[in-house]
């Protein structure tokens, strides 16, 4: 397989003011672009790691294969990360989703604090996940570099980007007003409730 850089779902300024159009022009035509160029020159010298791009990541890491594994997983990230927002976002959740939120959190509100500590406390760069766990219960966790879920087993159903390039040129180094504009104006929870009603991810081993 390779991979291709998906065209964002909405305008470059649509995510303005909380994301500028400068923002995701260099996050999305320049680091992500760069993920996917790396990795297909990566791919070519390589057997079949997998028909998908999950396949792909989870074999890499498996592999020790550090040069793909941190393009391939940057990849998923992004392509997610992209349909994680919407203009207008943020708001109440679609009711399936909202309801398994306040039965592994006890509410939204402590959800969102979890998820907004997790990704001001993931030192460096890196993400911050609400993912369905082993166990099929909802759980905040945070991954450093291009790491993501999908290498222990969970399905990341959101995800925020905590690299600096995500944020600095809207927010310089106020990361937590950064995340709290994310959760609250940003986050497309329909995306999140169709990935939920997906349940766990299956990938072939």
């Amino acid at each position: 397989m390779s991979f291709e850089l998906p065209e964002l779902p909405y305008a470059y300024d649509a995510l303005a003011p909380y994301m500028s159009a400068e923002t995701l022009e260099y996050h999305h035509d320049k680091h992500h672009n760069a993920y996917v160029t790396k990795g297909n020159e990566i791919l070519k010298g390589l057997p079949d790691m997998g028909s998908t791009l999950e396949e792909v990541v989870v074999n890499a890491h498996k592999q020790n294969n550090a040069g793909l594994f941190n393009n391939a997983g940057q990849h998923w990230n992004h392509k997610h990360f992209w349909n994680w927002m919407k203009p207008n976002g943020g708001g109440a959740r679609p009711g399936n989703l909202d309801a398994a939120i306040t039965d592994s959190f006890g509410s939204y509100d402590k959800f969102r604090e979890e998820f907004l500590n997790a990704g001001a406390t993931q030192f460096g760069s890196g993400w911050c996940w609400l993912v369905i766990n082993k166990e099929g219960r909802l759980e905040v966790t945070k991954t450093p570099n291009g790491e993501n879920p999908l290498i222990f087993g969970q399905t990341a159903i959101l995800g925020c980007d905590v690299w600096e390039h995500s944020y600095y040129i809207d927010y310089r180094n106020a990361r937590p007003k950064y995340l709290e504009a994310f959760v609250d104006n940003l986050v497309n929870w329909e995306y999140v409730a169709e990935l939920f009603e997906k349940g766990p991810l299956k990938i072939a081993a």
